[in-house]
């Protein structure tokens, strides 16, 4: 199975997917400064990937840290997890994965050095597990929602890329066709930075699923000459009431589901539903550089100077979306906001 992070002793290997699909390249990272720039510039993308990237490298600041004064390494830790919060603002799982190894270790008083790095690898590799084990789950889940045939439209990449290994909404596709389901992927290419074309068509491809690519603004005609059966796509935070931040251009994939009377679904695990957020409005939007819109792999496509508009994502209000898939089951409309509390009851 395809591990875009892995735990590697004395240090964090993760896929650099922005070499892809031209190259397969892994990165070793070895300090959190590295890896704030790895999630920044995309090395490692996708809401629980980094929340699992974050872990990891809390674990390895434990690893790494040559004092054996106990005070010196929580301090060194607390800090580490100040600087790995400030790398992506909209992505719930990287505070999620953060809190959680914040917990760990300061449950953990009167303990030995070595306990504690220990406990806080395990923890990190538990993460790892229980995300891959989620987006089986949600895979296995989701799969129950498509016919046997399906036509099926996707953006960006939720797939093993930006997982433990799986993914969500790709985990959906992974799933039904492994049940023996024959789906059809279109895969949106997901200007600006072509998360779809470079990612998800590599991935489905790696599979031998069937996939096609198309231009974002081709959706709407597709819809309109082919059956499509479902719009599936992942999340990057999930707010109390089912509003969702995902990649820029699902709000308009929503929209026009919704004119299509096609379902459009959301596929996340619980760790990416934030509860103390009301709805989509208090999501806060991270804006990028201009030069990922004026520019494709290096080479100007617009006149240098331009004004640019340029979020990495939007929010989908919870009115277009017909189902979240979580790994303990599916908030359905109506009344996304209910089922979703009643899922996390689930959670031991």
């Amino acid at each position: 199975m395809l591990k875009p992070v892995a735990w590697n002793q004395d240090s964090v290997r993760i896929i650099d997917q922005t070499q892809l699909p031209g190259q397969e390249v892994y990165l070793d990272i070895q300090t959190p400064e590295d890896m704030v720039q790895a999630i920044r510039r995309l090395a490692v993308r996708g809401a629980p990937a980094i929340g699992i990237a974050a872990a990891m490298s809390l674990a390895l600041v434990a690893q790494r840290h040559q004092s054996e004064n106990q005070g010196e390494l929580l301090g060194a830790l607390e800090g580490a997890a100040k600087l790995l919060a400030a790398s992506r603002p909209t992505a719930v799982n990287l505070f999620w994965g953060i809190d959680r190894m914040q917990k760990r270790w300061r449950g953990l008083p009167g303990r030995t050095l070595a306990e504690l790095r220990q406990a806080l690898v395990q923890e990190a590799l538990a993460i790892l597990e229980e995300d891959i084990a989620s987006c089986r789950q949600i895979g296995k889940i989701g799969s129950a929602l498509l016919p046997d045939q399906a036509n099926v439209i996707t953006l960006c990449n939720a797939g093993a890329l930006a997982t433990g290994g799986y993914g969500t909404a790709l985990g959906v596709v992974r799933a039904a066709s492994e049940a023996g389901k024959s789906i059809h992927l279109f895969a949106c290419e997901t200007r600006p930075l072509l998360q779809g074309s470079r990612l998800t068509v590599w991935e489905m491809m790696q599979d031998g699923i069937d996939v096609t690519l198309m231009c974002d603004s081709m959706a709407a005609y597709l819809m309109s000459q082919k059956p499509i059966h479902a719009c599936i796509v992942g999340a990057d935070r999930i707010t109390g009431n089912g509003d969702t931040a995902n990649k820029i251009g699902t709000y308009m994939l929503a929209q026009l589901a919704r004119a299509h009377d096609i379902p459009f679904y959301v596929a996340a695990p619980l760790s990416t539903i934030d509860l103390a957020l009301d709805n989509g409005g208090e999501i806060p939007i991270e804006e990028r550089d201009g030069d990922e819109v004026r520019r494709i792999a290096g080479a100007p496509i617009a006149p240098a100077g331009v004004p640019v508009f340029n979020p990495a994502f939007d929010v989908t209000p919870m009115r277009l979306i017909r189902a979240i898939i979580t790994e303990k089951g599916v908030a359905s409309a109506p009344n996304i906001r209910k089922k979703l509390k009643d899922l996390f009851k689930k959670t031991p």
